[in-house]
């Protein structure tokens, strides 16, 4: 059987640097949530080594892919001597501040496990995200949710309400060690924030809530980006706010009129992709089957 896997994105809707760990490493405090914007990824199992394919050749197809070493991890942690075949068609922009990358590692780990039977529960899961990155374990807990030690600390978030969100990428990269290593904790530590027993007790308010310590070390990098801000203010947004390092700026709105007006604007600027996204607040189905077996389970 194979599998057709949708991996999305994710936005970090408030992230808090609350320190440096010794292995450098930064430790932090963020809330996360998927977006509705998707890779996709077949994934087979196969009787040979594993094999990647990837619809972006900037990408690498080998083990320095993060896909590609998930399902390694996968297939020596159950023991498997057989591989799989990945084909990953991408539309989540790279070293965006997205998380597509993650995504797709988690999308394999679960892919792998479905195939497999499920041999391994959620949280054997998670764990070996964690060993391939601070990212991988969110999207394998599927939920909106409040991160903490390096992001890979998670517990749900229960405020978390449906809405929508203009994605404005720009087309240049974003060094995250960089931006990391232009950061002034002392003054990021400064600010009193919302702690995590706050974010528990209310429903996310984007007026009290949008923060994100990074970004003031990325719009100085990329002044660039503060024009972007100000476009998705103009056109309505409720909350306008980059996600993780960057350069990804995102606009909350508040209907889809709203939203398709503001989406229509900013395709103007021919140099910006622009995506206009669900939250994914709730479950949604990731995983759809191809083939006899996978019929019969889609029809039940």
């Amino acid at each position: 059987m194979n599998l057709l896997i949708r991996s999305p994105a994710k936005i970090n809707l408030f992230l808090r640097v609350t320190g440096r760990r010794p292995d450098g490493y930064h430790d932090l405090f963020s809330l996360m949530c998927r977006v509705g914007l998707y890779d996709e990824i077949a994934l087979s199992l196969s009787p040979g080594p594993i094999t990647l394919w990837c619809s972006d050749p900037s990408l690498p197809a080998d083990e320095t892919n993060l896909a590609f070493r998930a399902a390694r991890c996968f297939c020596e942690a159950v023991g498997r001597r057989e591989g799989c075949d990945i084909r990953l068609v991408k539309r989540i922009p790279i070293a965006a501040g997205l998380g597509g990358g993650s995504s797709n590692a988690a999308s394999v780990l679960m892919g792998l496990n479905r195939l497999h039977g499920e041999p391994m529960s959620r949280e054997r899961l998670m764990r070996i995200g964690r060993s391939l990155g601070a990212d991988v374990p969110f999207f394998i807990f599927e939920s909106p949710a409040l991160a903490s030690g390096i992001g890979d600390e998670l517990v749900a978030f229960p405020g978390m309400i449906p809405g929508k969100a203009l994605i404005v990428c720009p087309p240049f990269h974003v060094s995250t060690r960089m931006v990391y290593q232009n950061l002034n904790l002392q003054l990021t530590n400064h600010e009193k924030r919302p702690t995590r027993t706050h974010f528990i007790k209310t429903a996310f308010d984007p007026s009290h809530h949008l923060h994100n310590d990074l970004e003031t070390v990325t719009l100085a990098l990329h002044p660039e980006l503060v024009r972007i801000k100000g476009l998705l203010k103009t056109q309505g947004a409720t909350g306008v706010l980059m996600s993780g390092s960057g350069p990804s700026i995102f606009g909350l709105f508040p209907d889809e009129d709203a939203l398709r007006r503001a989406g229509a604007e900013l395709a103007r600027e021919r140099e910006l992709k622009v995506f206009a996204v669900d939250l994914l607040a709730g479950p949604v189905s990731l995983f759809r089957g191809v083939g006899p077996a996978a019929d019969r389970e889609n029809r039940r």
